[in-house]
């Protein structure tokens, strides 16, 4: 057989072709880098003024506000973000499987936790207190929750905190939600919500449930707020810079009168970073 010779307009016809190919592998690999921006976050999808994933499809709250912060300052914008909810049951095995990023879901620094997953932050202190119905008046101080029966949710310590020091004889009644608590305080099914104040006040300044509760004003323990990440991450570090950024730049004050303020919510000052209080 013959060798094949090439023509000018064969070679022409191949070189467009090579060019053509060459774009399609850029267009996919633009598509791909795409892809990498992507960034998923954990947060609460039922707490009023905290993390709340509204009925069209919209998130909002002060943990909202404050992961959305991160992950510009991470290189995100807004709609790279994909919101998971993490349960308080579901966090550490959401972070140890890789299933987020981070989580920012009213999330407590606490030693046990700690040796599972890293936290960047402190990110805002709120202090434990309890949720009562407005004509409650057998409820003032915290030794009165002994015999009521009180309701925090699965995976939270804020219910086993009341009974281990300050009300032993509280009878816990664990559901899988706060918004199922507050049904349950609603219809006297239960006498009493625990769980930290800032969350608590996000549920009491609701619109339908306005004048209906109250907050016992009893500050039982300190709630140290931080970002979970995986065990080792260097996302840690990162976020830590993102978090002083947004306190010096004004955006955390913003943040917490936005969400909290309706409620007359007595925050306290941004904490320092990497200072726990106990």
């Amino acid at each position: 057989m013959k060798p094949h010779k090439v023509t000018a307009a064969a070679a022409a016809a191949a070189f467009v072709l090579s060019l053509a190919a060459a774009g399609c592998g850029s267009e996919d690999a633009a598509d791909t880098s795409s892809g990498d921006e992507k960034i998923t976050i954990g947060i609460k999808f039922d707490q009023p003024g905290v993390g709340l994933k509204t009925p069209d499809g919209k998130y909002t709250g002060f943990d909202v506000d404050v992961a959305t912060y991160v992950a510009k300052e991470l290189g995100h914008e807004p709609g790279d973000i994909e919101w998971k909810e993490a349960k308080s049951a579901d966090r550490e095995t959401l972070l140890q499987r890789g299933d987020v990023d981070f989580i920012a879901a009213s999330y407590s620094i606490t030693p046990e936790r700690e040796q599972k997953v890293d936290f960047a932050g402190p990110y805002l202190l709120a202090h434990q207190d309890v949720l009562i119905r407005a004509d409650d008046n057998t409820i003032k101080k915290p030794a009165d929750l002994n015999n009521k029966k009180l309701c925090s949710v699965t995976g939270s310590t804020s219910a086993q905190n009341v009974k281990d020091e300050i009300a032993p004889k509280a009878q816990l009644q664990e559901y899988g939600g706060y918004s199922e608590c507050l049904t349950g305080l609603e219809n006297k099914v239960i006498d009493a919500l625990t769980t930290d104040d800032s969350i608590l006040a996000g549920y009491a300044a609701q619109s339908e449930f306005k004048g209906k509760f109250k907050l016992g004003g009893f500050k039982l323990s300190n709630e140290n707020y931080g970002i979970g990440v995986q065990k080792g991450s260097e996302l840690k570090a990162q976020i830590n810079t993102a978090l002083e950024k947004m306190v010096e730049d004004g955006s955390w004050d913003a943040a917490v009168e936005k969400n909290f303020g309706p409620a007359n919510y007595k925050n306290e000052p941004a904490p320092k970073i990497g200072t726990i209080v106990d």
